[in-house]
Parts: structure tokens; sequence; C-alpha cells
């Protein structure tokens, strides 16, 4: 049996993506109504073993959505110049082909009653195969993603604030209101980051402790599988509570949170990310899993709370707890609230690192896709206030009187200046490949680990188990480790705070247990600082391979934790490891000192993970202390650790952004674009409304499709107004406030005076939806004018325009659509972002 159907489009439809293997599995068959804000996603899916007719329901007129309990295997299909398409009833696998041919329309269906069409993603058009490959997409988590408006809408109502407020004093007062709130955004993120390090260090401690108290007791009775019950015990609880936490509560707060920042400031609108709930979340997760000893850190989830903390306090208000404190009113939209979340991003860098270059670096490098010179300038001052408040209250809690303690990931100040000769410049080059290589590895395993797990682990329950076996499995490899290999080494050679005797003899510490009975963080701080000799060949090598998997199978647990600390732990081992061969090779080579080389591994590893290279320089130097001088080799083996990892893979955290499909731009149009025109991208018909159109149209629109952005336009032929002439745009956020608020030209007279742009900033950032509007009949005919309300300057482009020049206006203006127009000035298309993010 077999079902037909129909479908028409005016485009050529274009890409394929049949790489099943890269994508996760989604569970429900959709396609969706065609609208902007999930206005590509068209969904088709058979269930991995075989659907029934009733089950799977493939309908383009009506836009049928399926449900599905049982994973469904995305089905990529071609359309051709046919009137109908034959859609098989099972389908055995993902490479199944569906033959979707295509007629072109006609004719324009009418706008009164807009008509669904297919959305073309890009326009790399086979003319002479005659075949137009339709890019298919997918949404595999329960969150959707929108796009932000970065562009300012300059209406009628933002140019009369402008007039009322024009003049020095009001400019002077809004630049200062800014500084106001960076300040108390460095200070806070710094608070925030002083809670997380006491508590875990706190915590942390009575851990340890009371696990070298149960080894030195046990020991004598030759009895080791108490303290390793109790090991696993302090372990698996915290773990278990935070990943249940991160998974039943706020599933966002998963991971470190720095690509949800990157996707945020690039435009992407990842809901519940900047809430304060969600830093709460965020906070405990970070605490239960450092504490239960997984392979993670504390610096990563910062700069996730400094973007939380800006976003809350720039905006005067909080929607989690219904508040509204009536302050910083001026700062309610997408474009103002961008640039705090900025310097949130930067004070959570240097409160963590206690870098507050390095943080401003960062954002400029990682995170940033807009950049002036005043928000260099506040962004640098919330660095190095949340750098400063945090270096007093640490350094008091710790009772050091010289304020010493720079930030959370405090790495110590090397005893002798670090120096090189230039005949080891070779040798740091080699360090970098190393780590390139390493790096994308690691990459690449996690990429498939993390895969496999939105594949395979999908209850909630399920998640939660699996960071419990995975806090199981480091404590059963570590516990294994310290039995097995006995590393004695004499008592006061050694830094670490709980030193155990083990198997060994009186006056002398295990040295595999140093490693294991602390934080990572303390760990990182060992391997720079201790002298040479503190452990043998054979524990590091083991060590290093144990932590090489042990923080591969960590990173993607559905818990909140960095990366940063355990790149930089395994690139400290294996940087000393080779060290200390190539001293027993050659003992006569001075230059070998194991804390300048581990201190090198670990940058070519993050380097090799990460790929950072500026930042990441600066925040090394800041955070050991390092002489300037010896900033030549750290930036030599970053940049040739990228550049060998760059050969292979991206860097974890655009890794991470792609396995999540969130929607970012690239920096640079993808190469299937070069030689297009804006009329191969757009869609087109696109759905517009009248300078002064009807209510009832009005509400129809906004009910059928759930666009962003409408083209406004008049000179309108008979009732196409798909084809009117341009004169603005308006946003759906506009169209919805104007329905609720009834503000309709035959009622203008009682709201005119009140209506101001505050009408509109006050729901921000949650507009309400149109299922909350309600007409009444009596008002159904109503006219609405859209005059005052809608942007009068839109950014447009001529349907001739070269697709890479449209390209970098979205990426310098930030924007959201384009309208695309012929040479009379009328509507022939819309591009929306999204339509370059596809590959």
């Amino acid at each position: 049996m077999e079902k037909k159907v129909e479908s028409k489009s005016d485009e050529k439809p274009l890409i394929s993506y049949s790489d099943t293997e890269e994508v996760q599995i989604p569970t429900a068959v959709t396609f969706d109504n065609c609208d902007e804000e999930s206005d590509e996603e068209i969904l088709i899916g058979a269930e991995n073993k075989g659907i029934t007719s009733d089950e799977l329901l493939i309908d383009f007129k009506n836009k049928t959505h399926v449900e599905s309990e049982s994973p469904i295997v995305p089905i990529v299909f071609k359309t051709t110049r046919n009137t109908s398409v034959t859609v098989p009833e099972r389908l055995e696998s993902s490479t199944d082909q569906v033959n979707l041919p295509v007629e072109p329309s006609t004719s324009q269906a009418s706008q009164q009653h807009p008509t669904f069409h297919l959305r073309s993603r890009t326009a790399a058009i086979n003319d002479q195969a005659d075949i137009y490959e339709v890019f298919v997409t997918f949404y595999f988590t329960s969150t959707r993603t929108y796009s932000l408006d970065y562009d300012v809408c300059e209406n009628v109502l933002f140019q009369a604030e402008q007039k009322r407020l024009a003049g020095i004093r009001w400019t002077s007062r809004k630049d200062i209101l800014r500084w106001i709130i960076f300040l108390q955004i460095g200070i806070i993120t710094a608070l925030v980051a002083c809670t997380i390090d006491i508590i875990i260090e706190e915590l942390s401690g009575l851990k340890y402790k009371f696990l070298k108290y149960q080894v030195d007791g046990n020991i004598s009775m030759g009895d080791l599988v108490l303290p390793y019950i109790y090991w696993l015990l302090l372990s698996i609880v915290p773990v278990s509570l935070g990943a249940a936490m991160v998974t039943y509560i706020e599933p966002v707060t998963a991971g470190s949170g720095v690509p949800q920042v990157k996707s945020y400031l690039n435009g992407v609108k990842i809901p519940r990310v900047v809430r304060i709930k969600t830093m709460t979340v965020k906070a405990i997760g970070v605490i239960t899993s450092v504490v239960g000893g997984l392979a993670g850190g504390k610096e990563g989830p910062m700069i996730h709370a400094g973007a939380v903390v800006a976003a809350g306090i720039s905006q005067g208000k909080s929607t989690t707890f219904a508040k509204d404190f009536r302050v910083f009113k001026d700062f309610r939209d997408d474009h103002e609230k961008r640039d705090f979340v900025l310097g949130g991003a930067a004070a959570g860098v240097a409160a963590a690192f206690g870098a507050p270059i390095g943080g401003m670096l960062f954002s400029l490098e990682e995170a940033a896709s807009f950049w002036n010179q005043n928000l260099i300038w506040r962004t640098l001052v919330a660095s190095i206030v949340s750098s400063f408040t945090l270096n007093i209250v640490l350094s008091a809690y710790h009772g050091l009187n010289n304020y010493t303690f720079i930030g959370l990931f405090n790495l110590g100040k090397f005893e002798q200046p670090l120096t090189f000769n230039y005949y080891e410049l070779p040798i740091f080059m080699l360090y970098g490949i190393a780590g390139g290589v390493l790096g994308a590895f690691w990459n690449m395993l996690n990429t498939r680990l993390s895969r496999f797990r939105a594949r395979f682990i999908k209850p909630k329950f399920a998640k939660v188990l699996e960071a419990a076996f995975v806090a199981m499995l480091g404590v059963s490899m570590a516990c294994a480790m310290i039995y097995f290999i006995n590393d004695c080494r004499p008592l006061g050679n050694d830094p670490t705070e709980y030193p155990t005797q083990l198997f060994c003899e009186d006056n002398e510490y295990n040295a595999v247990a140093a490693l294991w009975f602390q934080t990572p963080e303390a760990t990182v701080r060992s391997l720079f600082h201790d002298p040479p000799g503190s452990h043998k060949i054979l524990t590091l090598t083991t060590f290093t391979l144990i932590y090489y998997v042990f923080s591969c199978l960590t990173f993607g647990l559905n818990v909140s934790l960095g990366v940063f600390i355990p790149t930089a732990l395994v690139g400290a081992a294996w940087g000393r490891l080779v060290v200390m061969i190539a001293y027993y090779l050659f003992p006569k080579a001075a230059f070998l000192n194991p804390g300048k080389y581990a201190l090198i591994g670990a940058a070519a590893n993050l380097g090799g993970v990460l790929r950072m290279t500026i930042s990441l320089t600066v925040i090394l130097m800041e955070t050991t202390g390092m002489e300037p001088s010896f900033f030549f080799p750290i930036i030599l083996t970053l940049i040739s650790a990228k550049w060998v990892g760059d050969y292979f893979n991206e860097g974890i955290y655009d890794i991470q952004v792609a396995v999540n499909h969130v929607p970012m731009m690239p920096w640079e149009p993808l190469s299937h674009y070069r030689g297009l025109k804006a009329s191969d991208v757009m869609s087109a018909p696109a759905v517009c409304v009248m300078l002064q159109d009807k209510a009832n149209y009005i509400y129809d629109i906004l009910t059928r499709y759930k666009h962003n952005g409408f083209p406004v336009v008049e000179d309108v032929k008979g009732n196409e107004r798909s084809s009117g002439r341009v004169c603005g745009i308006i946003l759906r956020s506009q169209l919805i406030v104007i329905l609720l608020k009834s503000l309709f030209e035959e009622n203008k007279r009682f709201w005119e005076k009140e209506v101001s742009i505050q009408t509109f900033r006050d729901l921000y950032p949650r507009y309400p939806s149109i299922k909350h509007v309600q007409i009444h009949n009596d008002k159904t005919n109503y006219t609405i004018n859209l005059n005052i309300f809608m942007n009068p300057s839109p950014v447009c482009a001529n349907e001739h325009e070269s697709v890479p020049k449209i390209f970098n206006k979205f990426r310098a203006l930030g924007l959201r659509h384009l309208i695309v127009t012929n040479r009379e000035n009328r509507v022939v298309g819309i591009i929306t972002r999204k339509d370059f993010l596809y590959k």
C-alpha cells in the first residue's frame, strides 16, 4: 500500500543531508508550518522497526504532526518536477530515499489565506540533472531554539523617545547606568564564584580527610574494601544528586555552559539559558560534581554563571520571581542585553582564572560576534572588578594578608623564573603537535560518545544512572591504580594536604594516592610544582591513560562541569612524563625542567582540545604569574596545537554546538554559497501585511505561522500582499502586543497619548503568545495602522545581490531577517539567518 502526497513549490530546494550516523534520532514526524522561528524545519522519518499506514501521516498541505514513542530514523528525499509523490509504507533503513516530485506553481496564492510552501535552504542546483535536493533539517532535543533580534527597531515611537531624551544630560546618564551595571556584574559574579569555591573546598577537604583516615586505619588489618565502599558512596551520592537536578529540573545546565553562551551571543535564543533558576542549578551541580570526584572543574560553568548574572541585573527585573524593580528599563532589548551578557562572560573568566585581561580576550576570541571600543573598556572593567573582588574575599578566607589568591584556578607561582633556550623551540613545537593530535583524537572520541548518548541514553533516569556509573568507574580505576602501583616517596617533598601511607614505610607517602586524594585543580598544581623525582614513570603513564579516558567519559554527562581543568591535567601529566623519560635517557640535560614542561604540555593539550590561542596564552600567564619572556614558547605551542588539531576537526566547544544542533552562524559563509544570488536562497512568497490591515488577517497569520518578522507593504495589487512595495517591517512580538492592547485605528483617541516604546519593553523578554490573544467579534474588521509601530528602515537586498555579501550584512549587523526586493522595491522573498546555517 502506498500513499500519494501532493506538494507544490515555487523554489528549487537544495542539499540533502543523509549522514544519519552524525545525527540524533528524533521521535516525531513533523512538517512545520513554515514559520521563521522554525520556518525551515521539515522532518520526515520512519520508525526504526517499520511503520503501518496509520502511524505515518505525511501531508504538506495540512502540516501534520505525528508523535511516535519509538525512535524515528531520518529519511532524505529528493524532488523532481512531477505532481505527486509516492511514499512507501515501510522504510527499513535511514538510507532509503523517497522520490518527491514537485510541480512548479503557476500563480501565487492569495495572501488573504497564505499557502504553505516548501522552504529551500540553499541553491546548489544541478540544472543538467534537473533534480533538486531538498534539505531536511531535524530537531532532536526537546528545547527549540529561536533567533534574537540584535537589529534595533527604530520606529516612530523609538525616534520620539530619542528626541525627548536628546541632550548631553541623558546621554551621560545612560552611559553612567551602563558603567554601574558592569560594576555590579563584576562584583556579583565574583561573589557567586567565591561561594562555589569555598563550599567545594570545605566539602572536598572533609571527604579526602575522611578517606585518608579510613585507609590508614584499615591498612593495618589488610582490609581496603571498606575504604573503597566509602569512596564509592562519597562519589556516587553527590554525583547522582547533581545529575538528577540537572536532568529533572534544568537540563540546559548540563556541561560547561560555554557553548550556550557562545550561541546566545551569536544570536541564538536558547530557552532558559540565562535565568536565575538556571544559575542556581548550575552552581549546585558544579559543587556536587567536583566534590563527587568527576573529571571536571568549576571554571567553565563560571562563564555561564557570569552571563546569567549579567542578563538578570541589566534588565532590572526577574521573570522567574515575577518581580519588576522598575530600573534599567532602557536596556530591555536584545541588542543591549547582548553587550551585558558578553561582559558577564568575561567577568566569569576573570573570576575563574584571576585573569581580567584573559577574560576580555576570551570574550573577543571565543564568544563575541560583535565588538566595539566602548564595549572593550566596559568588559575589561567588569573583569578587573570581578578578579579584584574574588581576590579580596578568598584571600581573607584563606588568611592571606597580601591578597595573592588570584582566582579559582590557582596554579601557584613558580619559584624560579621560567626561562628557555632557543634550541628548545622545536621541542615546544613538537609538544604542540602532540597536543593537537591528542586533542583532536579526544574530541573525536567525545563526539562519538555524545552521539551514542543521544541515540541510546534517552530516559532521564538512564542519564542519572550513567553519571553514577562513570563516578563509580573513576573510583574503581583510581583504587586499582593505588593498589597495584607501589610508588613511595619521603614525606615533606610533596605539597599534598592528605599524604596517605598505604603500603609505604614510615615517614613515606604513596605518590599515587596523592594524585587522586585531592581535587583535579590541586593535582595540576602539584604536577607544576612538585620537585623532580616525585613520581615514577609508571605512575604518570598509568595516570595519564586513565585520566585521558576518564575525562572523555565525563564530558558530556548530564552534569554541570567544565572541560578546562581535566584537559590541563592530562596535558600536565604527559608533559611531565615526557621530560621524565627524556631525563632518564639523557641525565645531563639540565634544561629539562619537569614543571616547565608540565606547563607546556598543559598548554598543548588545551590548545588541541579548545583551539584557543591568544586568550589562553594570557590566561596561563596571569594564572601562573610567568614572566612575559615566556610568552613566546606558550603561544608557539598553542598555535602548533591549534593548526594540527584544525586539520582533523573543530574545537570541542564548536563540536558541542554542532552535536546539540544549535543553529550558530559561522564566521564565513559556506563554500557552496559562492556564485549564488539572493534569489537562489530566499524563501518566497513572503507573508506580508499592509500598512493598514485588518485585525482578523493579522490574527490569522500569527495563528497560522510563527514567523518573527513580516514585511510591511503598500501599493498592493489586488489582494497580492506578497508582491507589494516595501515600506517597513514589523515583528511578531509587536503585532501580538498591538492585538493584546487593542491598538486599533478606530479607537486611536483612547490610546494615542498613552502608547510609547516602553509599552513594548515592559513585556520583554517573555512576550505573550498569540494563544493568549482573543479578538471580539465586533473588532475583527477593525483596522491596524502600522505606521508608528513598524521599522521604516528595514535592511533589504536586491534579488541579484550575492549571497556572501548578504551573509556579511547578517554577521555585521546581527540581523534576523532581510527582505529581498526587485528594482521596483517590491517584495520578492525573504532571507532569515537560518538560511545560512545548514550544510
